[in-house]
């Protein structure tokens, strides 16, 4: 049987091998973030994301995930494509062409990263046990009750920025992580302890709604990544629409004015790679996706996360922040769907468009408007378009 530092260095040249730029091993312990995972649920800042705090307790120590884990091993994946042309020249859309929206770049690609990397972790773990018959493995994606940035701190692999990123002084912050817990000891890298951040707060600065209330700390609830992927259910708070500018799905503002993003090389993974049908995406077009189109289009992609009304709902809000009037024939269109998220947002946009088709669209659907939450939005979007005129 090998080594620790034998086995080790296997895994390292293997996960090389298949593909991971970032690779660190670090002893199973209870992360030092878990205090402040603690806070940051008590002060609200997870927002409804509600499997956080049903796991509290399992994210105290990687036994949580796996009982008996003694290392974890993280590694990770550049995803980075380059220069996002949908990017505009300012903070809002209103400075871009009608059709432009911005999809993450995590998202760009032809599959999920989770399968991505689940797949790529495999025959990895499997070489663990093939060489360590009793020991076990568990692969973690982003789905498990894991704190995977702390223990990538741990391992070596870098550093927390202001913006609650991992940031790697090789690649910056455009990686994705996974990791392998086993109950097998092995040789253990030195921890990540300096801060490359300086004084540095562009990526706060930069946030177009205001989501970090102090460096390191991420209020989900103003987040444009949580609004426009997680929150599948609920309009966006009108208070921060504006803000979300031509984002479709995710946000990388954060990341675009890191300085160590400079460094960023871009990604072999084919992947990754965008795919032809983002190029140019329309809001337009998404408005008129049925359930069979978006999964056709969507489904076995990082966009299937948001579902069609999440999506449709992004879409009309981006149409309301380009000024665009065109896009008023549409949003008629959506102000009439099955989907009381879509109808609500449509509605807000057409408010912010104004003119006279876009109020006699939303003076008809009052009429026959049923549920108060898309009522509500109606009368706000008819208040400031008297305030207009």
């Amino acid at each position: 049987m090998k080594s620790p530092a034998e086995m080790s260095a296997q895994i390292r040249s293997l996960l090389r091998g298949a593909g991971f730029d970032l690779v660190g091993i670090a002893a199973a312990v209870s992360p030092t973030g878990y205090d402040r995972l603690l806070d940051w649920v008590t002060a609200g800042h997870a927002a409804d994301m509600d499997w956080v705090q049903r796991r509290l307790s399992a994210y105290q120590h990687p036994d949580g995930v796996m009982p008996g884990t003694k290392s974890v091993i993280m590694a990770g994946m550049n995803y980075f494509q380059g220069p996002d042309e949908s990017a505009g020249t300012g903070a809002a859309a209103t400075d871009r062409a009608e059709g432009d929206v911005r999809v993450a770049r995590y998202a760009w690609g032809s599959v999920d990263y989770h399968d991505l990397l689940k797949a790529r972790l495999k025959p990895v773990a499997a070489s663990i046990r093939h060489e360590m018959p009793e020991a076990r493995t568990r692969i973690v994606v982003d789905t498990a009750p894991l704190l995977e940035r702390d223990f990538a701190r741990v391992a070596g692999i870098g550093w927390f920025g202001k913006n609650t990123m991992l940031i790697s002084r090789q690649m910056g912050s455009w990686f994705l992580l996974g990791a392998i817990l086993t109950d097998a000891e092995l040789q253990y890298d030195n921890a990540f302890e300096v801060d490359h951040c300086g004084t540095c707060t562009r990526c706060l600065d930069a946030c177009p709604t205001q989501a970090f209330p102090e460096p390191g700390v991420l209020d989900a609830r103003r987040c444009i990544s949580y609004q426009t992927i997680e929150n599948r259910f609920q309009p966006v708070p009108e208070g921060l629409r504006e803000g979300h500018g031509n984002w479709l799905f995710g946000c990388d503002v954060c990341q675009d004015v890191c300085p160590w993003n400079r460094f960023a090389k871009h990604s072999a993974e084919s992947g990754f790679q965008k795919r032809a049908e983002l190029h140019g995406l329309d809001c337009l077009a998404i408005l008129d996706l049925n359930e069979q189109d978006f999964q056709k289009l969507f489904g076995k992609t990082p966009l299937s996360r948001s579902g069609r009304a999440g999506l449709l709902r992004n879409a009309a809000i981006v149409l309301g922040n380009t000024g665009n009037q065109s896009a008023v024939i549409s949003l008629k269109v959506a102000l009439g769907d099955h989907e009381h998220l879509v109808r609500g947002a449509a509605a807000w946009a057409l408010g912010r468009l104004g003119g006279p088709d876009a109020q006699q669209a939303l003076l008809n659907q009052q009429l026959v408007e049923t549920d108060a939450t898309v009522r509500s939005e109606i009368e706000n979007a008819l208040g400031s378009l008297r305030v207009m005129t």
